[in-house]
This record gives C-alpha cells, sequence and structure tokens, in this order.
C-alpha cells in the first residue's frame, strides 16, 4: 500500500541532535541503549537500529543503500554536521517537532531542530530537571559564589521551602510556553508510585532531606518529590508524558511496566490532563490496554519501532491490537543522532503502509478507513493531545 498518502509526521516526542562532528565510537554509541561496548569483533551497526540507518539513511547522503559503516561514517564528515543534520532532516517528512529539552550535552534546541529540519518545534519539558535546576540554584546561593559543587551543609527549613515554591512556580511558568511535560521517575524510582497527591508536610520533609546531603548535579529519585512534580503537571491540564518500557541500564525494566500506573491513571481521571505512555516495549500491549480502556490514555509508537527494525510492523500491530485508533501517536525518540529521526519515520511509514495495506487486501478494512487511521496516527492525534493549532497537518 505505498500509495497510503500520509500528512506531515508530529514527532510528539523527540530530542536535540548533536551540534558537533562525531567519531565513529561515539556515533555507534547513539545507536545502543547499552552503555558498555559492543561484543568483541562487531559494532552498533550490527544491531536492528544499525541495519535500519545503513538501510535509510546514505541515499539521503548521496551514497547507495547498505553501504558500509565506513563509507558513511566518512560522507558524513566529508559534508561536515551542519550540511548532513540537514538533509537528513530534511528526508524524513516530519513537520512538527515536540522536543523534550531535558537532556545534558551540546545538543540541537528547538529552533535549531526545526529549521535544519523545514518545520516547527514546541517544548517539553522535563519535570525531573527542571527540579534539579532549581536545586542546584540553592546550591549555588548557598556557597556565595564557590563553585566546589561540594555538599550542602546546614539546609534549613527555608531551603526546603523555597525549593518547593520554586519547582511550583517553574511549572507553573514552563506550563504558559510549552505544549506539554514529561516525567522519567521509570528510571529514578520506578513507577509503582503511591497515586495520591503528598501532602505539603511530606513535602517539605522529603524536599529538606534531599537537600540536606545534595551535591550540585545529583539527580531527584525521592518518591515524594517524584509523585509532587507529577501532580504539579496535572494541575496544568497540559499533556504528561511518562517513560515506560525499555531504556538505558539506569532503568530496572519491570519497574517500568506501564500497567504499575493504573491506580496514577484512575487518579487522574477526569483532571482534564492527557497521560501519553512514551515507548512501552517490551510492555507496548499492557500501555495499548491502559489506552483502550481509559479516555485520558495514550501510548506512543517511538523508540520501539527504531530499536525493533525489520520486525517493526509486527510491533506496531501490537499496539493496534487494542489500542483505539485515536490514541497511538507518532514519534521517533530521535536523540543525538539525525539519521534517528530518518529510522524512525521511515520505519513508522513502511510498517504503517504494510500493515494497512494488508488489511484492506484482506477486505477487513476499506481504503478510505485505512487513509483515516494513518492520518490520526502520522500526525492528526497529535495535533488533538498537545492543541497544535497552528501546526501542518
Amino acid at each position: 500500500m505505498a500509495w497510503l498518502p500520509l500528512p506531515p509526521l508530529v514527532d510528539h516526542h523527540c530530542h536535540g541532535v548533536a551540534r558537533g562532528e562525531l567519531d565513529a565510537r561515539s556515533f555507534e554509541g547513539y545507536l545502543t541503549e547499552s552503555d558498555a561496548p559492543a561484543a568483541p569483533g562487531t559494532t552498533f551497526f550490527d544491531t536492528q537500529a544499525g541495519f535500519a540507518v545503513r538501510r535509510w539513511c546514505p541515499p539521503l547522503l548521496g551514497l547507495e543503500a547498505h553501504c558500509p559503516p565506513a563509507a558513511y561514517l566518512a560522507r558524513r564528515r566529508e559534508l561536515g554536521p551542519y550540511k548532513s543534520r540537514r538533509a537528513l532532516l530534511r528526508g524524513t517528512g516530519i513537520g512538527a517537532y515536540l522536543v523534550d529539552t531535558g537532556l545534558p550535552g551540546d545538543l540541537t534546541d528547538p529552533d535549531e531542530l526545526a529549521g535544519a529540519g523545514g518545520g516547527t518545534a514546541r517544548e517539553i519539558v522535563r519535570l525531573e530537571a527542571l527540579a534539579e535546576r532549581i536545586a542546584d540554584g540553592l546550591i549555588l546561593k548557598g556557597s556565595s559564589g564557590s563553585s566546589s559543587g561540594g555538599p550542602s551543609r546546614g539546609r534549613s527549613s527555608d531551603d526546603a521551602a523555597a525549593f518547593v515554591a520554586g519547582v511550583e512556580e517553574a511549572v507553573r511558568a514552563a506550563a504558559r510556553t510549552a505544549v506539554g511535560f514529561k516525567s522519567v521517575a521509570a528510571y529514578r524510582h520506578g513507577l509503582a508510585l503511591d497515586p495520591e497527591p503528598p501532602a505539603p508536610h511530606e513535602v517539605h520533609t522529603a524536599a529538606g532531606n534531599w537537600l540536606a546531603g545534595r551535591r550540585a548535579g545529583d539527580r531527584v529519585a525521592d518518591p515524594v518529590l517524584l509523585r509532587q512534580l507529577l501532580w504539579l503537571a496535572v494541575a496544568t491540564g497540559l499533556p504528561l508524558q511518562l517513560h515506560t518500557g525499555f531504556g538505558d541500564p539506569d532503568l530496572r525494566l519491570d519497574r517500568a511496566d506501564p500497567i504499575l500506573l493504573t491506580d496514577f491513571v484512575r487518579a487522574t481521571a477526569g483532571s482534564g490532563t492527557a497521560l501519553v505512555l512514551l515507548h512501552g516495549y517490551p510492555y507496548h500491549r499492557q500501555a495499548a490496554y491502559l489506552a483502550h480502556v481509559f479516555p485520558h490514555v495514550y501510548a506512543d509508537v517511538g523508540l520501539s519501532l527504531t530499536h525493533t527494525g525489520t520486525r517493526a510492523e509486527a510491533v506496531l500491530a501490537e499496539f493496534l491490537e487494542l489500542a483505539p485508533f485515536g490514541k497511538l501517536l507518532f514519534s521517533t525518540d530521535g536523540y543525538g543522532l539525525p539519521e534517528l529521526y530518518v529510522v524512525g519515520a521511515e520505519l513508522f511509514r513502511t510498517a504503517l503502509r504494510a500493515l494497512l495495506g494488508r488489511w484492506v487486501e484482506e477486505g477487513a478494512w476499506s481504503a478510505p478507513d485505512a487513509e483515516r487511521v494513518a492520518a490520526l496516527i502520522a500526525a492528526r492525534n497529535a495535533h488533538r493531545v498537545y492543541g497544535l493549532g497552528g501546526v501542518r497537518g
């Protein structure tokens, strides 16, 4: 069903790409969620994601598909970061980027990403990064300009109160310009959190305890503070993205099963906030189930398809077993490499067209219905959920 038309894609969950030149090792590191070297005698090009890069990206840089990694990387260096980034992103068919700006490193900001890709961009604010910036500011204030980064001493009740008030104000301020929030509580504690909002005295105590021994850059992992961040985001009414499923080794996968969010999902019903369950794999059927039974829950195909490669069609079919067609959203979860945007978009389009085409050929679906559902998943669901009235699609 190669004819299946699609609007410009809305990549509702992605990150910036590296501004500078990458050596081979750094490039390959973005092809995996592992933080360890590849198996002896191999590279991370020897993965589904690596093979997908070699299939889809070389033609955009003037090379044959499946060319050797060394030839591809040489061509990339020849063009330089700016030209290769622009050529790759403009080959994705993505019209809008919703960018999680919470990752560190020399990455493109939303405007740079959109400019390179020829689209538009809006910001998704990562809650934990926001809280950590507030805490870092308190340490700098308390150190009277010292850059030692040593442990803070003598944190008072006033420090905890300042932190709590600062986070509340920062979330409110972010909501005025961002289109949504994101939480990585799955990494920091796991998704089996108490579903109810914490009491103010609990938040104050947890903040004081965390600040007392904290060094600049330390991550927030206290379950009370994580719950407070979630509920502050819910209070804004903006969509809340939640990492679920696989990720890097910081994650305990068994604690990232979206089904662990069931009580939180129930507690937020009627809040007016959409919960968007990112990634999911290998628990993507659980994410689809939650989207099936709870009106304010949505599921996302990003990252799952990139890392399953030629199996993307099967994984997408499993998402569509239970997820209502108006509850599934496209993303790439692109990060670091513009190639990951290309791969995420191409695997999505290829899988969707093959899957829906087969259902049309079998007579299970009509062609008009297939076109309508494809447009929903590709862009229109994201337009509705995030209120992207001015974005093409």
